[in-house]
């Protein structure tokens, strides 16, 4: 199977398992417009890849994925075009890891942000180095979480424990997304790889018509349940797009980014 992805994405074939790295580690896997086109593509690739079994999706070096990249998401503000059809690609990423049959196996490394955070949760299983975290700071930067938090966590977490996450922004560590519900397990950061290797090994050799199906069953009550929270928050997230407050919020945080990344 020849996968065709920008270098942002990587796609490893080990035996029956796929090993999908977000590759833009010196922007800490920010989502620019070809990587997240990326991700809204690499599902349907890997399903017709009929040697695979399972997936492993992680992050080149220090983090999973920061969320948006700011110089993108910020020439939103003056494109409503790309505002749309990015927004179009994010329901589809949702949708296409939701309808995929492989098991998923997010090896978390680093920070899981927005958009990140939101893959991350919508796999099959979240292993979490004890270095990472989980944040969903949307609402600081003037925006409706559109792309999952909003929607999704709370199926898997105590509202009033996901509101509070979800209103702040602020991070969620490892082992206390393993105890709302957002992770499956905390593992060292030199295990991690090895960790998410060994169960994807183990789902491997499971029979595949019963474990996919199993998986079925289970996205279908995933499915089922965010229809109607995901289409109001994407309209929601789209509204606020066009606000004065985020305009002002997403330029000083750009701001603030470009002067810490001068040198001094």
């Amino acid at each position: 199977m020849n996968y065709d992805f920008p270098d942002a994405l990587t796609v490893t074939c080990e035996g029956p398992v796929r090993i999908v790295e977000i590759n833009r580690p010196d922007e800490l896997n920010a989502v620019d417009e070809k990587l997240h086109r990326a991700l809204a593509t690499v599902w349907r690739q890997l399903a017709a890849d009929t040697d695979a079994a399972v997936v492993i999706l992680t992050g080149a070096g220090r983090a999973f994925s920061a969320g948006g990249d700011l110089d993108w998401i910020t020439s939103f503000l003056d494109d409503p075009v790309a505002r749309d059809e990015s927004i179009r690609e994010g329901a589809e990423i949702i949708d296409e890891m939701l309808r995929f049959p492989l098991p998923v196996i997010a090896a978390v490394n680093g920070p899981a942000v927005g958009l990140g955070c939101s893959i991350a949760v919508l796999c099959d299983v979240v292993l979490m180095s004890e270095k990472a975290y989980l944040a969903d700071p949307h609402v600081a930067v003037g925006l409706v979480a559109g792309d999952g938090g909003a929607a999704f966590w709370p199926l898997l977490t105590p509202i009033l424990r996901s509101r509070e996450y979800l209103y702040t922004g602020d991070r969620i560590p490892a082992a206390t997304a393993v105890e709302l519900g957002l992770a499956t397990r905390v593992t060292a950061a030199d295990e991690l790889l090895p960790e998410a290797r060994r169960l994807a090994g183990r789902f491997a050799a499971q029979p595949a018509q019963a474990l996919r199906a199993t998986k079925r069953v289970v996205n279908m009550y995933l499915t089922q349940a965010l229809g109607g929270p995901m289409q109001a928050g994407f309209a929601a997230e789209v509204a606020t797009m066009q606000s004065a407050e985020h305009r002002d919020r997403l330029t000083a945080l750009r701001k603030s980014a470009s002067r810490q990344k001068e040198p001094t």
